[in-house]
């Protein structure tokens, strides 16, 4: 291997550790987006895995040019072949280290794809899109949506390591840091934090130091490069102005509020009140207003007083919105797991089984028993279970027309054990996730620390928010109809009004019980409904309802309900016992509520008045303009990384030939550049008559040249093709060792032709012979029969 071709990979070799340390930093941009950072390993691998295949791919090739053309340059087809290689097998390492890491069973030594493992990966990617439509950012690092993340950080590193080491053009490479870098801006709600902005800035930073250290830097008459050498210290000025203002920007973008995945479960909608906001229960909308009753379900239960049937937890509390569902973690399905969610600590709780038929419910979300350690359903691997919150969901299937079978242990602490129940502590995660509040009005903080001021433990704390509700001395009201408020926040209003109906008595209990200290949240679901003749149960549109969910240690979650409801519907909580002077159905309240009924299950187009559940377009009706988005610029990405290939290869092959230097390859540099600007080969002219026709086609005025355009003095270029040709015509037929070494003056003739060519030349083909260069594709059309076409070439005017 030559000296220059081992310098040039050298050069190459720290190009690409530069490409693939800037994409590693944008990948930093993505913190924000998930919870924690079990993304970045398989992330930061796709990154490695990808920068070392270009590497040996490019060694490679220059080992092949070497072994084809040991005393010259290597062929051009070579250098095609090597410059399409490169991507192309830099996409089959990421593909292996995809299925290393998420679908390795089927394939070959776990790693290497089959059709089997690409059909996994390919399943485990279409989940990926899935959990996209249903996290709300900061999302959870489900496999489907790290598996995207770190294809999408592989796409990067290949098209950034394309275009720095590729067409050796460092400082175009950090676009690709962009596309990394709008993902959270695009996503994340709110602050997305310094990290985001300056790792990408930093990388940003270090590509325009490579640009600048290639472009600039000059070597020391005993070869080396000074680390800082000419354009060094511009490169490190550069790149200290990005990270600057990286800085700058990042205390600027914490303000933009662009949303989520695709709002998914998570926070959105309108909603007043205390109420819940509830995007997803699509089953419960508007039965608290329905004139007439609708039959929802059917309970078969082992046990004559079974609790309520949970629908799902609301663990996300905002001043505006209410309470809404947090993400949920739908790797897991109902069929995977022998106890789904069996309750923590040394207590038990009592059996229930149950059988549960949908009568005119229908919801991607599935009412089961409380704790439930087992669910029978149809098609349990399109059923979901989110062990955090005890829910079980669908993907593209409902409870319509469904049958399914519970077995649960239902939590039956005694006043002994809450009483015993220690406080956990402030730092564990379930506590930091559930006594997470926004910023109350003083007058809720001022009430919380009259509640509960001499409560030394937990239960003692939320046993006095709970009194707060229940006990009639208090004055408060169950009413579908509520006064408006006039202090701007919700949860105040209705601690002073008081009055208001179910989510409004749970979403405000759990809202005092967090501030108390103590995890709680709120639990929409069912009462068990009226007893029939058979001795089911009958669950209609009257029995929807909210509750609150305390923690305990060591005893789990436990239910309160705060809300005065009649005795008939109740389930019996003997923690938290109710006043006993309630006779009338407070859902019977002559108060008519000024709602329209809607039919169940078609969602409202509106948010309804007084915080009543608002419906949102679940994922399977309404595609969020987010995915789409992603994808979009994914394919954009993808096509602008193919399209550049010509083009890097074309820089490739000139700069092959100028570091040549010889005669025949400045002149085969100067017919290409002609034969991309339009100007076919002749071979029957030498290469002074060539030579005659270039010059006339540069000459202003002459040629292709138009007014207007920019002219290049022609004697300055004539004399300069005329130097090339007669230097071509001195190397072919001159005896061998008598042509005089070739200087950097013809290189700068070399120069000066081009841009007379290209001054002289249409806007259209200045184009096409950036983007499409013809004598690219003559060249490996000449290749393949191993043919020299034209030699040293002459052109037609």
């Amino acid at each position: 291997m030559s000296g220059d071709t081992a310098r040039d990979l050298l050069r190459d070799a720290g190009t690409t550790l530069a490409a693939a340390v800037a994409t590693a930093l944008g990948t930093l941009a993505l913190v924000p987006v998930f919870t924690d950072a079990d993304f970045r390993p398989p992330a930061l691998a796709a990154v490695v895995a990808v920068a070392a295949g270009g590497l040996l791919l490019r060694v490679a090739g220059a080992a092949l040019a070497d072994r084809l053309s040991p005393d010259g340059a290597a062929p051009g087809w070579c250098t095609a072949l090597v410059a399409l290689a490169v991507p192309f097998g830099q996409l089959v390492v990421l593909a292996c280290v995809l299925t290393a890491l998420f679908a390795p069973d089927q394939a070959w030594g776990g790693w290497l794809p089959t059709g089997g493992s690409l059909a996994d990966l390919g399943a485990v990617m279409a989940e990926g899109t899935v959990e996209m439509a249903e996290q709300a950012t900061p999302a959870l690092p489900l496999t489907g949506l790290v598996a995207l993340t770190t294809l999408l950080a592989g796409l990067v590193a290949v098209a950034v390591d394309l275009v720095a080491v590729g067409t050796r053009q460092p400082a175009l490479a950090g676009l690709g840091l962009l596309v990394l870098f709008c993902v959270p801006v695009s996503t994340v709600t709110g602050s997305i934090g310094v990290l985001p902005v300056t790792a990408p800035a930093a990388g940003l930073a270090l590509l325009l130091f490579a640009d600048q250290h290639r472009r600039l830097g000059r070597r020391s008459p005993e070869g080396r490069r000074p680390l800082l050498g000419a354009g060094t210290l511009t490169a490190v000025r550069t790149g200290a102005a990005a990270v600057v203002l990286g800085l700058v920007v990042g205390a600027v973008v914490p303000t933009l509020t662009e949303g989520s995945f695709a709002g998914g479960f998570g926070p959105g909608g309108g909603g007043g009140s205390t109420g819940t906001a509830l995007d997803p229960a699509a089953a419960l909308q508007g039965q608290l207003t329905r004139d007439e009753p609708v039959d929802l379900l059917r309970l078969n239960a082992s046990v004559p007083d079974p609790g309520y049937l949970r629908v799902v937890a609301l663990e996300v509390y905002d001043a505006g919105e209410g309470w809404t569902v947090g993400n949920l973690d739908g790797e897991t399905d109902v069929a995977d797991e022998a106890e789904l969610a069996a309750l923590p600590g040394r207590r038990g709780g009592r059996p229930v089984d149950a059988l549960v038929t949908a009568l005119g419910h229908e919801d991607r979300f599935l009412p089961v028993l409380y704790a439930p350690v087992s669910v029978d359903v149809a098609e349990p691997d399109r059923w979901r279970f989110d062990p955090g919150t005890g829910t079980v969901f669908g993907r593209d299937v409902s409870t319509a027309g469904q049958t399914w079978s519970v077995a649960a242990i239902e939590p039956r602490p005694t006043a002994e054990e809450l009483a015993e129940a220690a406080p956990l502590p402030p730092e564990l995660p379930l506590v930091q996730r559930y006594t997470a509040l926004p910023d109350l009005d003083p007058g809720v903080d001022e009430l919380v620390a009259t509640l509960t001021a001499g409560a030394q433990t937990p239960q003692e704390r939320v046993r006095a928010v709970y009194e707060h509700f229940t006990d009639p001395a208090n004055g408060y009201e169950y009413s579908l109809s509520t006064a408006p408020g006039t202090s701007g926040d919700d949860l105040a209003d209705f601690l002073r009004l008081r009055q208001g109906y179910c989510e409004q008595y749970a979403g405000a209990m759990a809202a005092l019980v967090r501030a108390a200290g103590v995890p709680a949240r709120v639990v929409l679901g069912y009462t068990p409904g009226t007893v029939q003749s058979d001795g089911s149960r009958l669950i209609t549109s009257n029995d929807a309802h909210a509750w609150v969910e305390v923690y305990f240690d060591d005893l789990g979650w436990v239910p309160y309900d705060p809300t005065p409801i009649d005795t008939d519907r109740a389930v019996e909580l003997p923690w938290a016992p109710r006043p006993q002077d309630l006779e009338v159905d407070p859902r019977t309240d002559p108060t008519p509520a000024p709602l329209p009924a809607p039919t169940v299950p078609t969602p409202q187009a509106q948010p309804t008045p007084q915080g009543v559940p608002v419906p949102q377009a679940t994922p399977q009706q309404a595609d969020s303009w987010v995915p789409a988005a992603l994808r979009t610029a994914g394919a954009v990405l993808a096509v602008l990384a193919l399209a550049a290939v010509p083009a890097g290869v074309r820089v490739l092959q000139r700069r092959r030939r100028l570091a040549t230097g010889s005669p025949a390859a400045l002149w085969d540099e100067l017919t290409a550049t002609a034969l991309d600007l339009g100007r076919t080969a002749d071979p029957a002219r030498t290469p002074r008559q060539v030579a005659q026709a270039l010059a006339e086609a540069a000459e202003p005025g002459g040629g292709a040249h138009r007014p207007g355009r920019r002219a290049v003095a022609g004697s300055g270029v004539a004399a300069a093709v005329a130097r090339l040709a007669r230097a071509e015509e001195a190397a072919s037929y001159a005896r061998p060792g008598s042509v005089p070494a070739v200087g950097p003056e013809l290189r700068a003739d070399l120069a000066t032709a081009r841009r007379g060519l290209l001054a002289a030349a249409p806007r259209g083909a200045r184009l096409r012979a950036l983007l499409w260069p013809p004598s690219l594709l003559a060249g490996l059309r000449a290749a393949l029969p191993r043919l020299r076409w034209g030699g040293r070439t002459a052109l037609r005017g």
